[in-house]
């Protein structure tokens, strides 16, 4: 994982003092290479001891050492990312549309090949088997994790699990309370603070079901409600309410899950998908001549 997605990740556990540091890195990763760790400490208005803290939450034993992640990362995002000044900068009033486009390419790209690159195949694995046996899977988030959570709903309804996903708090809470031994509860959180995720997965592990959560926050009070967590990577940008990298990478999670689970069935995966497609072939519009001939 990056450095500059580990903060982003590690930023709602930080103590005030290391926060201020993170904000400014993320504002701008360049001031480390600019600043002395006395002159960065003025410009957070804490001292050089947290900013030698921030170092060590993000995993490197010092300034230098920061400044050497940094200086790589910005060098090879650079050379990635030519329709911006760095990657995961943040949208501005003056950007021309093709450079916000770029700033969307290069932020989401990222975000899905970050996110894969450090998944945890040995969780996964054992999410799939769990949701292959699973009676019951109940799915839910809020926002824009409502839209992943259908999505992975359809997904498994289409391969004959009793995949299940709300529409409203109160719903949800209702069907966790409802979870008995060999249930599933999974819930999608990018922050993994939200209020309404936390309680719907808290209440099925009370419940007896097994829980499983999605976000980007591995000390998140909704990883600590989890039996089994899955992360995303992602850096997103003061953009957060169209949620778009973090539902870009969200959708990737579930894609890979939708297909650990199929290749557990791999022949009645393939019949109940065909069987599915075949039962609405009537209700699309039929293809023009010309698309025919294509």
């Amino acid at each position: 994982m990056s450095i500059q997605s580990t903060i982003h990740s590690l930023l709602p556990s930080m103590s005030p003092s290391i926060r201020r540091v993170a904000d400014a890195v993320i504002a701008d990763p360049a001031v480390v290479l600019r600043q002395t760790i006395s002159e960065l400490a003025v410009t957070c208005k804490t001292s050089e001891p947290s900013v030698i803290r921030f170092c060590r939450t993000v995993g490197l034993s010092g300034y230098v050492q920061l400044r050497l992640a940094l200086a790589t990362e910005i060098g090879r995002e650079a050379a990635n990312a030519p329709g911006a000044r760095r990657f995961g900068e943040d949208f501005s009033r003056g950007d021309s549309l093709t450079d916000a486009v770029a700033k969307v390419r290069f932020t989401e790209t990222m975000g899905i090949e970050e996110t894969l690159d450090n998944l945890d195949m040995a969780v996964l694995a054992e999410v799939a088997r769990k949701l292959d046996d699973a009676s019951r899977i109940l799915i839910y988030g809020v926002g824009a994790g409502a839209i992943v959570a259908d999505d992975l709903r359809y997904k498994l309804f289409r391969i004959r699990r009793m995949a299940y996903s709300f529409d409203s708090a109160h719903e949800a809470l209702i069907g966790a309370s409802l979870m008995r031994d060999g249930d599933i509860a999974i819930a999608f959180s990018h922050s993994g603070r939200t209020t309404e995720t936390l309680e719907f997965l808290t209440k099925a592990r009370e419940a007896g079901g097994t829980t499983i959560a999605v976000t980007n926050t591995p000390t998140s009070s909704l990883t600590l409600q989890a039996d089994h967590s899955l992360f995303t990577v992602v850096r997103e940008t003061a953009f957060r309410s169209g949620a778009m990298a973090s539902r870009i990478a969200q959708l990737a999670i579930v894609d890979c899950m939708f297909v650990a689970v199929a290749q557990r069935s791999y022949e009645s995966t393939i019949e109940a998908l065909e069987t599915t497609r075949h039962a609405v072939r009537g209700k699309k519009t039929p293809r023009r001549q010309s698309d025919q001939a294509d």
